[in-house]
């Protein structure tokens, strides 16, 4: 099914964590943020391996220790996607992961301290060719902007982010991504819209502390898609307060719903009625979990009745029309006539199936 609506995104520059483009005319990058303690090296592996396998770009971890910059060290070892460290405060802890290979410094450079270290830590960035990211946060604001707005507001967060930027400005440091995360959908999205039209740097997207999985996705989808739809974004995370797999696959449906990134199955799909004649939600339930593996686009169609059914069946890889029988359409054209028995496993080998003609057809046209 072809977008009726391409969405014009904003210029940025473009820098790289690790081996991924960020900004310019590179994908918008979905990444999610380790749960774990960092210090317990294993379970940190396995969490980055689920969520790198649920197709994340990018993962950062909280390094808020020594101990746990040395198991940073560890666990950077025996993990191939870009990782992110996460560090407040602290810039001795900063020099030691980029030492150990981080791929990119989430630290502000006004809250390190002295002239100094600051200083140490650009010099460390530049060394080890890693970028920063600055991360402003309306929770945590400055106290004497906390004193001048007398409560967290856009203006507030865009002052916040400028103290940041100066000071890499003055070191003639470029290499930087910036984000303003607000738990408040419309001061998030009015403090990025203010940045946006200020500066040229990548900016990273997320409503901080959204909540659990339902309403922090409600949240995270009005609030990123109001910035995303204006062409604002270049990386983005959805913070909920459930499995950091969640952040990426609801990340990835809101890019697949704006049409800015394809990645996996777009299940199109009817919330079912007295029409119905399969049992669409269990349907569309049960093949939702089966196909989480697939990474390459395709869109599948799941009506359950002739109202709607062939029309949508007939824009899309595979399609399912509910009727007596059932027709199963592959390309836009009726294939063969399905009963309900055993529907799932029909229409998950027929995807699988159209995948694969899919892939032979590319590596002929490359050959």
């Amino acid at each position: 099914m072809k977008p009726t609506h391409i969405i014009q995104r904003r210029k940025s520059r473009q820098i790289f964590v690790g081996d991924v483009a960020i900004g310019g005319d590179a994908p918008i990058s979905v990444q999610s943020m380790t749960n774990t303690e960092t210090t317990d090296v294993k379970a940190t592996v396995v969490q980055i391996q689920a969520i790198q396998n649920a197709g994340a770009d990018l993962v950062r971890i909280s390094v808020p220790t020594m101990d746990a910059a040395e198991a940073f060290k560890a666990i950077k070892k025996q993990v191939n996607i870009p990782l992110i460290a996460d560090i407040h405060f602290d810039y001795k802890i900063a020099l030691k992961v980029a030492e150990y290979g981080a791929d990119c410094l989430r630290i502000n450079p006004g809250n390190i301290g002295r002239e100094d270290r600051i200083r140490e830590v650009v010099a460390s960035a530049i060394d080890h060719n890693i970028p920063i990211r600055i991360g402003v946060n309306a929770g945590s604001l400055e106290k004497d902007l906390q004193k001048k707005y007398a409560e967290p507001t856009p203006e507030a967060m865009v002052e916040s982010a400028f103290r940041h930027i100066d000071i890499l400005d003055q070191l003639n440091f470029d290499n930087f991504k910036i984000s303003l995360k607000a738990s408040e959908i419309f001061m998030t999205v009015f403090a990025y819209q203010q940045l946006a039209s200020q500066i040229d740097n990548p900016l990273h997207l997320g409503i901080t502390e959204a909540g659990s999985l339902r309403s922090g996705t409600v949240k995270s989808s009005i609030g990123l898609g109001l910035l995303l739809s204006e062409g604002i974004g270049d990386t983005i995370r959805v913070s909920l307060a459930s499995d950091p797999v969640d952040e990426v696959r609801v990340g990835f449906d809101i890019l697949k719903s704006l049409n800015l990134r394809q990645k996996g199955v777009n299940l199109i799909a009817c919330p079912s009625c007295s029409r119905q004649k399969f049992d669409v939600i269990k349907v569309v339930n049960e093949l939702e979990c089966r196909l989480e593996d697939i990474t390459t686009p395709i869109d599948v169609a799941v009506i359950g009745c002739v109202v709607n059914g062939p029309g949508e069946a007939k824009a899309v890889s595979v399609g399912l029309t509910g009727g007596e029988p059932n027709l199963l359409y592959l390309d836009g054209k009726t294939h063969s006539k399905i009963t309900n028995e055993n529907l799932v496993d029909v229409l998950e080998a027929q995807i699988r199936s159209q995948l694969k003609v899919r892939f032979k057809l590319m590596n002929l046209k490359f050959k």
